[in-house]
């Protein structure tokens, strides 16, 4: 079949699929993280000596032989015990939203995952990631709050602070094992996938212990232990992922040849949400934070490349026009957020 439709493309040239090495680092967690495998096994020694280094420096810190910074304004760090996408951008997304409902002015540090630099710098909004990382522009497009990256979270608050003196909090992003910036609330996200095999590195997805202590557990997709705070990641359109940003309905999706793709940590749950909205496309799974290229997304029989917000603020440079981004927001328990305020209102000043 091919599309009639003056903004559809035309079926490309056959090209090669998604490179195979991807698509296997990809679906790397479900074959040995998720479930015990003679990898998996394999790599439990090098689990335990993980585990040891992580309860080591743990203990440094506990009883201060290293020290962690404190800052003037409340810190809320937003993480997982687990490598690998429960929602955590999103959720990060909605208790900035959240926080300046309320009047406590956030801003947001972060790593900068594949950033090029180390040093503390503010993201524009239209930045590169390949400069800044694809996450922190992501939250800068969308958060209304300014975003500071830095391999030292604290240095860049510090540097955040310093530009915007009117913020009142800080929102670290996947913070919670950086022990060297103090903080006020601990929020870890987890999904229905768990603690896996509940391993640790490498053996395993676990960073740290799950036996790990935090202020509020929040749940993607998943029932809510009693204590836990439910989340659902809700679709809010598709939209171009080229300079116009153009809005997509639904159903002009109808009848097209769709293909998806989906660079992030859990790549199985944002099929099933396109599978959820009645779409049927081609499912290509790459690597969490991969780098596409052109020819990453050139695919026969193909119309329109559906991809996750994440992945569009990668390949917007691309031009093309048949590449669509299927927006979500996260709607969480706002008791949730009545808690962070309680804790952030109640700090002792400094």
């Amino acid at each position: 079949m091919t599309s009639d439709r003056p903004d559809a493309q035309r079926a490309r040239p056959a090209a090669p699929p998604a490179r195979p090495r991807a698509a296997d680092a990809a679906t790397f967690a479900d074959r040995h993280w998720y479930r015990l495998s003679w990898l998996s096994l394999l790599l439990a020694p090098a689990a335990v000596a993980f585990g040891a280094a992580v309860a080591v420096r743990r203990a440094l810190y506990r009883r201060g032989l290293l020290r962690a910074a404190r800052l003037a304004v409340p810190v809320v760090v937003v993480g997982n015990l687990v490598a690998g996408g429960t929602g955590k951008t999103p959720l990060v997304l909605w208790l900035v939203h959240e926080l300046a409902r309320r009047g406590l002015r956030p801003g947001i540090v972060s790593r900068g995952h594949g950033g090029a630099t180390a040093a503390p710098r503010p993201v524009p909004a239209a930045g590169d990631p390949a400069d800044y990382g694809d996450e922190p522009v992501l939250l800068a497009e969308r958060a209304r709050a300014p975003v500071w990256i830095g391999r030292d979270r604290a240095a860049a608050a510090r540097a955040l602070l310093a530009a915007h003196p009117a913020c009142a909090t800080i929102v670290c992003d996947d913070g919670l094992q950086h022990y060297a910036l103090a903080r006020d609330f601990e929020i870890a996200g987890r999904d229905a996938r768990g603690a896996g095999n509940g391993l640790l590195l490498p053996a395993g997805p676990l960073r740290e212990p799950r036996t790990r202590a935090v202020d509020a557990w929040v749940v993607n997709g998943a029932p809510a232990a009693p204590g836990e705070y439910a989340m659902r990641l809700l679709p809010a359109g598709f939209r171009r992922v080229d300079a116009s940003g153009a809005a997509v309905p639904p159903d002009s999706l109808a009848g097209t040849r769709l293909h998806a793709v989906a660079g992030i940590g859990h790549p199985a749950r944002f099929f099933a949400q396109l599978r959820a909205l009645g779409l049927a496309p081609a499912e290509h799974p790459f690597p969490d934070h991969h780098a596409y290229r052109p020819a990453d997304l050139d695919f026969a029989e193909c119309d329109l490349v559906l991809m996750t917000e994440k992945d569009a603020v990668k390949c917007r440079s691309f031009g093309r026009s048949d590449l669509v981004a299927l927006r979500v927001d996260a709607e969480v328990d706002r008791a949730l957020a009545d808690r962070v305020e309680a804790r952030i209102r109640g700090r002792p000043t400094a």
